[in-house]
C-alpha cells in the first residue's frame, strides 16, 4: 500500500498568516500553556512554552492560486495553529515516522477535490484503535479516494471541531 506525504502549510503562506490571517486579520501570539495544539506549519504538536498563533486558514484557496482552479462555494476557511515565528517545518523524518495527529481511535473526514476545487465527496474514517495500524487506516482511505482518476488533492480534518489537519496530494 502507498504511504502518501502529509503536506505541511508551505513556508510562503506561513509568512503571510503571520501577518494577516485568511480572514484578513492580524492575530495575537500567546504563549502555549498545556501543549499538545496541532501545528500546521510542522506538523507535530505544540509543547509548553512555545509561541503560537492560532490564524484564520484556507487551504483550498490556497491551492487554487497556485493551481488556477475556481473552487467556488467549496472554498472554506478555519482556524489552525502555527508557531508565531519562523521554525524549521516538520522533521526530515517525519513522514517515514506515520501521519500526523493519528491518534488511535479518533475520527476525521478524508475530503476529496477534483483539479477544479470541487468537492467530488468524502468519507468519514475512524482511526484504528491499534496504534500500529493507524497509518494503514490513513493508506486505505487515500487509496479509496485516489482510486478515482478525477480526485487531485485530499483534505483530512478532525471531527470534533472540523480543524483542517493536512492535505494529501495526487503523485503525478
Amino acid at each position: 500500500m502507498t504511504h502518501h506525504i502529509a503536506r505541511p502549510i508551505t513556508p510562503a503562506a506561513l509568512k503571510e498568516l503571520r501577518a494577516t490571517d485568511d480572514a484578513g486579520f492580524t492575530r495575537t501570539p500567546f504563549t502555549e500553556a498545556e501543549g499538545g495544539s496541532p501545528l500546521r506549519c510542522c506538523l507535530r504538536p505544540s509543547r509548553t512554552g512555545e509561541l503560537l498563533l492560532l490564524v484564520s486558514y484556507a487551504p483550498l484557496r490556497r491551492w487554487a492560486a497556485e493551481t488556477w482552479a475556481r473552487p467556488g462555494a467549496y472554498d472554506e476557511q478555519g482556524p489552525v495553529f502555527i508557531h508565531a515565528e519562523e521554525c524549521e517545518g516538520p522533521a526530515p523524518d517525519a513522514t517515514a515516522a506515520g501521519y500526523p495527529y493519528a491518534r488511535p481511535g479518533a475520527l476525521r473526514t478524508v475530503r476529496r477535490y477534483n483539479a477544479e476545487g470541487h468537492i467530488l465527496g468524502g468519507r468519514l474514517l475512524e482511526l484504528p484503535e491499534l496504534p500500529e495500524d493507524v497509518d494503514q487506516g490513513f493508506d486505505e482511505a487515500f487509496a479509496e479516494a485516489f482510486a478515482d482518476p478525477r480526485v487531485a488533492l485530499v483534505h483530512v480534518r478532525a471531527v470534533e471541531y472540523g480543524c483542517f489537519q493536512f492535505e494529501v496530494r495526487r503523485d503525478f
